[in-house]
């Protein structure tokens, strides 16, 4: 490298690596380091490596500081999703600290996975997981939502929105179903040709009042979302199985959406721990 650079006219070359951390520390021998070259005909004066030597430190000081910041920033996007995420880095830690908003839920989950985790190799069923659960954020992706909870083999996502805006947050999350759906359909068939287990996917769509925020114990909280929507959602879901449907939406969704030609009514049902029964539609995939 030092051929090169005479080559190419520099006259002298300094490089300092700033470290961080005492020796015996875990974070010994990580840091920064730094070259410098000059085509000066006498080359770097000692002042200049006096100045250089001075000023390093602290702009290494800077640099580590914001990559940590960045990397937290990121860590926490990748485990609570970006906008829980950005809440917590904000300084949103308090316990008990809730907001009530009004959100479609996406409550998506693996129909009979305990029997096939049950004969199935753990490898293969995480990596069963992993591409079913990319499959279904892929589709929520672009449509700038995010998943608030991965639960074991089930994840939820909302939609939030105003009153004003509800009808088109409502046709946003049952485009998501449907692309999810038939994204599924192609990742199944796709396993099955390579000779992997396939997943079905029920997913329930609903509507409703939460409560967003930090719950939990002093030294373990969780950024989740409660609420009885949340509990309704998952007992439609359950619904798939019983009558023939991957997708299923609440009547408070349905209405919400209009007549899309989409839904069809499947009469009421009860819905486990909700006293009166409810008006169920089935998302037509085809």
């Amino acid at each position: 490298m030092l051929a090169e650079l005479a080559a190419a006219g520099a006259t002298d070359y300094f490089a300092e690596l700033v470290r961080f951390g005492a020796e015996g520390d875990p974070s010994w021998g990580s840091g920064i380091g730094y070259s410098f070259a000059t085509d000066r005909l006498e080359g770097f004066h000692d002042d200049d490596l006096v100045l250089l030597k001075a000023v390093l430190p602290v702009v290494s000081l800077a640099m580590m500081t914001h990559a940590g910041h960045t990397i937290a920033s990121g860590l926490l996007t990748a485990y609570l999703g970006a906008d829980a995420g950005r809440r917590v880095h904000a300084g949103a830690v308090e316990r008990g600290t809730v907001e009530s908003i009004r959100a479609v839920l996406w409550y998506a989950d693996i129909r009979t996975f305990t029997a096939m985790a049950d004969t199935t190799p753990g490898a293969v069923v995480i990596e069963l997981l992993d591409e079913i659960f990319e499959t279904l954020t892929a589709s929520l992706r672009p449509r700038g939502r995010e998943v608030p909870k991965f639960l074991g083999d089930g994840m939820l996502a909302i939609f939030p929105f105003e009153d004003a805006t509800r009808e088109h947050v409502c046709h946003r999350a049952l485009e998501a179903a449907a692309e999810a759906m038939r994204a599924i359909n192609r990742v199944n068939a796709a396993r099955r040709d390579a000779g992997k287990p396939a997943a079905a996917v029920d997913l329930a769509l609903h509507l409703g009042e939460v409560l967003y925020g930090n719950v939990g114990a002093v030294d373990r909280l969780d950024f989740t979302v409660i609420g009885p929507a949340v509990n309704e959602a998952a007992r439609i879901e359950v619904l798939c199985e019983p009558l023939g449907r991957n997708v299923l939406v609440s009547a408070e969704f349905a209405a919400a959406v209009g007549d899309s030609g989409r839904l069809v009514p499947l009469g009421p049902h009860t819905l486990r721990g909700v006293r009166e029964m409810q008006e169920i539609y089935g998302l037509d995939l085809g």
